[in-house]
């Protein structure tokens, strides 16, 4: 037997293939109607008994394929990740199963669409963070604007703490976005059906490549910015990750997009992800700490803070320093607020947001930042002095109105004003320092 997976030159994978090659033989054959097969599709990957296994993607698959009314068959795990589109899903557990409906003795069921649901419980709460006040406003106000943030400070400061807790000061997904987030999981096998709704946080280790980072491979397929698509990406120690794949994100987070190129292959997938990255001040982490314990020259420090590039900083909205808390400040403060509490103003900020641009203000072009986020006469000669003393360049000029417009918005401001520049000033001080 000979099967023609045409055109040649599509490369396939995984087993999928299986269940649609089975059929086509079995009706080649004569052992199932050929007419039966019209109006479905079928994906599956099939074992030795004729079970019918998961495969990788068919969300995707089944959001690629659009609207064309025709019917899905798919294996049971991979249907009820599959209905989340809203599509007509039918799922079997055996080939059988699938020739026994073909056939009209033992129709199959029909795999019910989950609802999108905003899924906030159960991530970690920024009550749990002492201390660290500042640090908590510029999380909020990352969230509040979808703005990307780098957290500095020394080891045990709560750099970590802090970045895990910011997808639950974030807003919920539309189901639009929810379902490209899925998507894009479900191709890379690291979604579930549970958590869909919920934004996606994906955190790297320095030693991942550039393909794992940003995507690519002989077939390329999404990286780790891909898969943090409408959610977080956080990269602790960020300056132990290779220079060039760092220099690697400048272009995805000015697009949203990544394009991957390869010989015989190109490839687009979406990378509209919000990063939060933290490091240490020094090699040995104590650079600047009251106790004196760090022992790194300047030139070693220069040399550390040296792998992070001018460009890949300037992209990078908010840099703060996180310092060490000592014991009576651990013990004597009080517990924080709440996440939902933080949540509640971050989402009447993005509904401001939505209704003066129609998206948040980290997305606008700018144009639209001059039309937006002006500040005021005394907001712009502040700004003016700014980018004097502090040598802004003009991509940084603009990111520092739209994290003011986001301040703006917390605040319930119509007019972005001098205090909400002078505080946006304050999150570009780390990189001049």
């Amino acid at each position: 037997i000979t099967v023609n997976l045409a055109p040649a030159d599509l490369p396939k994978e995984s087993g999928r293939f299986d269940l649609p090659i089975a059929l086509g033989i079995l009706a080649a054959s004569g052992q199932i109607p050929v007419a039966a097969l019209e109006g479905y599709e079928f994906a599956g990957e099939l074992s030795l008994s004729g079970e019918l296994r998961p495969i990788r993607g068919a969300l995707a698959m089944v959001l690629a394929a659009g609207r064309t009314g025709r019917r899905f068959v798919l294996p049971a795990q991979s249907a009820r990740e599959a209905a989340l589109c809203g599509e007509p899903i039918l799922h079997a557990d055996s080939l059988l199963a699938v020739c026994a409906h073909l056939c009209g003795q033992t129709p199959l069921a029909e795999c019910p669409p989950e609802p999108c649901g905003d899924a906030p419980g159960g991530l970690p709460d920024l009550a749990d963070v002492r201390g660290q006040a500042r640090a908590k406003r510029a999380l909020e106000v990352a969230a509040a604007g979808n703005h990307s943030l780098l957290l500095a400070g020394p080891p045990g400061s709560g750099k970590s703490m802090l970045a895990m807790r910011l997808p639950g000061l974030l807003p919920p997904l539309s189901s639009e976005a929810a379902l490209e987030s899925a998507a894009v999981l479900s191709l890379a096998g690291a979604f579930t059906p549970e958590h869909f709704g919920r934004r996606a946080f994906r955190a790297p280790h320095h030693t991942a490549s550039s393909a794992a980072l940003v995507g690519g491979g002989g077939v390329p397929r999404p990286g780790e910015i891909s898969l943090a698509h409408h959610g977080v990406l956080f990269l602790d120690e960020l300056p132990e990750f290779e220079r060039r794949v760092l220099e690697a994100l400048r272009e995805p987070l000015e697009n949203g997009r990544i394009h991957i190129a390869r010989a015989a292959h190109r490839a687009e997938f979406p990378a509209r992800f919000q990063l939060v990255a933290a490091m240490n001040p020094c090699p040995c982490g104590y650079h600047g700490a009251p106790s004196g314990r760090c022992r790194c020259t300047p030139d070693q420090v220069a040399r550390y803070r040296g792998k992070l590039s001018g460009p890949l900083l300037d992209r990078i909205d908010l840099q703060i320093e996180v310092p060490a808390l000592g014991a009576e400040e651990l013990q004597g403060a009080p517990s924080g607020e709440a996440s939902a509490a933080v949540r509640a103003r971050v989402i009447a900020a993005r509904a401001r947001q939505q209704a003066r641009q129609g998206k948040s203000n980290a997305l606008l072009a700018p144009r639209e930042v001059e039309a937006h986020c002006t500040p005021d006469a005394a907001g712009a000669a502040l700004l003016r002095q700014a980018m004097g003393r502090l040598g802004l360049s003009a991509r940084a000029y603009h990111r520092v109105l739209r994290v003011a417009r986001s301040i703006a918005d917390l605040a319930g401001s119509v007019p972005v004003t001098a205090t909400h520049v002078a505080e946006a000033v304050q999150y570009r001080r780390f990189a001049q320092d």
